[in-house]
């Protein structure tokens, strides 16, 4: 469910026809839903509700601030893969304990930084890291929680560049060696062990490779109980997927997730994280932009838009569908068109979609691509010398902008030129 919703013949979001803000903002811009984020968000934390736990927003889905301040005023902690994911946590006004440092290649100064920041743990994805953090928390006189996260060689059943839980991804060290990683971190100074992390993948629609790897955590906590670790806190990842089109069968539900936890690892007694981060965010956003040409070619027409793949790089990288619709709702029983969506950018890649059956549009008219909160914005760029796009948070009958659109004077001014030139 979300709140973007046809009222009177107008699309809105919440109480805001999106086509007010288009008129106040300019296209192509982001516009994102507090009453969708809200209550994804609580769909988590309920779904756990009497099991000690916390719910860590992945923010990589989209790390606007104005996002983070409305999760963590609800309770959320953040899962954070960078120092900058860090730092934008915190400004946010997420406080250190409640924010967890994932990713596999973090550096001596994101270490630093966390550690004097605060965190609530690392976790840790291989060995060279762990000494690396040993190093650094000795240094800085400090002992910092950490979880060690395990590659359970699960297939998760997703895209293959977004799944994590293979023996042949990077992340995580294999299963099969936890037993000695362990032993290791114990002797190692500055780390307190504190339990066990795993994260198979993303767009999960099936709830069977998550049982699959939590039965392996819940193995692996037993054995490592019994060698002597405390292991009270497991980070079970997220990677739950949405409904991208609304044709399909919709994914399983924040309340299944959390059944399957319950059924394979309650017994344990252990305080649980979770990650999720498009299932929170995805539906919760839309793009929104204006149609600049219906141009016919040999066999097909071309719907061009005045979006791109620098502004959603989805389709491009991953072949991935999003639902796009008119701001005008068409009328019952309209003849549909069928359209190639492409975007402005010189690149035959910078392609929405093909031969999508649609409602006929007219140069002027906006369209929505919806499920574009997650993984949008934060994967845009400036390819063609493009201006990254606003960024619109509505709550209600009210709308802000969160990230304004830049001129072309500020993104050309950031550039340098030597003086020898």
């Amino acid at each position: 469910m979300d709140h973007f919703l046809y009222r009177d013949g107008m699309l809105c979001a919440e109480d805001v026809p999106l086509a007010e803000i288009a008129a106040s903002v300019g296209t192509p811009f982001y516009c994102y839903s507090a009453a969708t984020l809200t209550r994804h968000y609580k769909l988590f934390d309920e779904a756990l509700d009497g099991m000690e736990h916390l719910v860590c927003y992945a923010m990589k889905a989209n790390s606007n601030q104005a996002v983070l301040k409305l999760l963590g005023d609800l309770g959320a902690g953040m899962d954070v893969v960078s120092g900058g994911e860090y730092r934008r946590a915190r400004a946010a006004g997420i406080p250190g304990e409640r924010i967890v440092f994932s990713g596999v290649g973090k550096t001596e100064e994101e270490m630093q930084t966390a550690i004097e920041g605060g965190i609530r743990q690392f976790n840790i994805e291989s060995e060279p890291e762990m000494a690396r953090l040993s190093g650094v928390a000795a240094r800085l006189g400090a002992e910092v929680p950490v979880t060690i996260r395990v590659n359970p060689d699960v297939d998760a059943k997703t895209h293959e560049k977004i799944a994590t839980g293979k023996s042949e991804n990077k992340f995580g060290i294999p299963i099969s060696r936890a037993s000695a990683v362990y032993a290791q971190a114990a002797k190692l100074p500055g780390l307190k062990v504190i339990g066990i992390d795993v994260h198979i993948g993303s767009q999960l629609v099936d709830l069977d490779p998550f049982r699959l790897a939590f039965r392996k955590v819940a193995e692996l906590t037993e054995q490592l109980r019994a060698e002597g670790h405390e292991i009270s806190r497991l980070d079970l990842g997220g990677g739950l997927g949405i409904p991208y089109e609304r044709s399909n069968a919709d994914p399983p539900l924040p309340r299944d997730f959390g059944q399957v936890i319950r059924e394979e690892v309650g017994h344990l007694g252990c305080e649980i994280e979770i990650e999720p981060g498009r299932l929170i965010a995805g539906n919760a956003g839309v793009l929104v932009s204006e149609v600049i040409y219906v141009k016919e070619g040999e066999d097909r027409q071309f719907l061009i838009v005045d979006a791109a793949m620098n502004d959603l790089i989805r389709p491009a990288m991953y072949g991935a569908h999003h639902d796009i619709i008119p701001l005008n709702e068409p009328a019952p029983g309209a003849e549909p068109a069928r359209y190639d969506v492409v975007g402005p950018v010189c690149e035959s890649g910078d392609t929405f979609t093909k031969g999508r059956d649609m409602a006929a549009m007219a140069p002027g008219e906006l369209i929505a691509f919806r499920s574009a909160g997650a993984y949008g914005a934060v994967m845009a760029s400036e390819y063609n010398s493009r201006p990254m796009i606003p960024e619109v948070l509505v709550q209600k009958d009210q709308f802000a902008v969160i990230r304004a659109r830049p001129s072309f004077d500020e993104m050309i001014n950031r550039d340098t030129i030597p003086e020898w030139l």
